[in-house]
């Protein structure tokens, strides 16, 4: 695989499956990993609520980009606070707004999606405020299906019958990808990737300066997606719910050596980060 592609994380809140993101990344070696927007969420961020998965995620990433990989950690609007620090590069891990790929199957624009969504533009209080009320609905969707379980029924996806069942937010869907690949068009791309909205998507699109295949990464709360790439067979959609080698893995695995190194205090943490940047306070100087 040369490049993966994961937005929509959501560390920091209830509804992030940070257990089966970290199973993902450990099963698949990508030259690029683009984290697409949303990996933290900075917005409902609340220091009593950081379990010990969501640090070994971080701490499986930095150790990817410490080994080589090349991450590309692309902001989103749960995680706007980082735009100011945009061009920030340490050694592997590059942090920006945008990037684009030149790929064999053609050039790929990858940017979270959010410069799109009318709400974002002018009621950011009101998206605030959607934010926390899906986290509250997560919360009940995971109650729900838990009592599912019990009964041998199947799960439901509770926000994502309420977004079907909107028309509104079906026709801003639409509005999100036509637009996305409208652009993409007039500025010579082939492909256009984003995330935001929670829909993981790869279709072609239409536009009055050709066609675009808009591809979307879904998320890690609801859908658990990502976006894949290789030479030989183009873009690719994972699910992760479709994985025989997911099902098969034990959800009560006991963590390895190293994620357990996660689970340390605060300052000894960072001090393990440092080593592995080859960092020494001092050393180095952010402008």
């Amino acid at each position: 695989m040369q490049v993966a592609v994961v937005s929509d994380v959501h560390l920091g809140t209830y509804g992030c499956h940070a257990a089966e993101l970290l199973r993902y990344l450990k099963s698949i070696k990508p030259e690029v990993l683009v984290l697409n927007g949303d990996i933290v969420d900075i917005w409902q961020f609340s220091k009593s609520y950081w379990p010990p998965a969501h640090m070994r995620v971080v701490r499986y990433l930095t150790g990817l980009a410490a080994k080589g990989t090349r991450i590309h950690y692309l902001t989103g609007n749960h995680d706007e606070l980082l735009r100011k620090f945009a061009g920030l590069r340490l050694g592997q891990f590059h942090l920006d707004n945008k990037l684009v790929l030149d790929l064999p199957h053609g050039r790929t624009w990858l940017f979270h999606g959010d410069v799109f969504d009318v709400t974002m533009q002018h009621s950011r209080w009101l998206a605030r405020l959607g934010g926390h009320g899906y986290d509250l609905l997560i919360l009940l969707n995971r109650a729900v299906n838990f009592a599912l379980d019990k009964l041998g029924r199947p799960r439901v996806a509770l926000s994502k019958r309420v977004k079907e069942r909107v028309k509104s937010a079906v026709a801003a869907v639409s509005s999100f990808e036509t637009t996305a690949a409208a652009i993409a068009a007039d500025e010579g791309y082939r492909y256009v990737a984003c995330g935001h909205i929670h829909q993981p998507e790869i279709k072609p699109l239409g536009a009055a300066k050709g066609v675009v295949t808009y591809l979307n990464s879904g998320d890690w709360v609801e859908n658990l997606t990502a976006l894949e790439y290789s030479a030989e067979a183009g873009w690719q959609l994972y699910h992760y719910h479709d994985d025989p080698r997911m099902q098969l893995a034990d959800e009560k695995e006991a963590p390895d050596a190293a994620e357990s190194a996660a689970d340390a205090d605060a300052a000894t943490l960072l001090e393990g980060l440092l080593v592995e940047f080859k960092i020494k306070y001092g050393d180095e100087v952010m402008g």
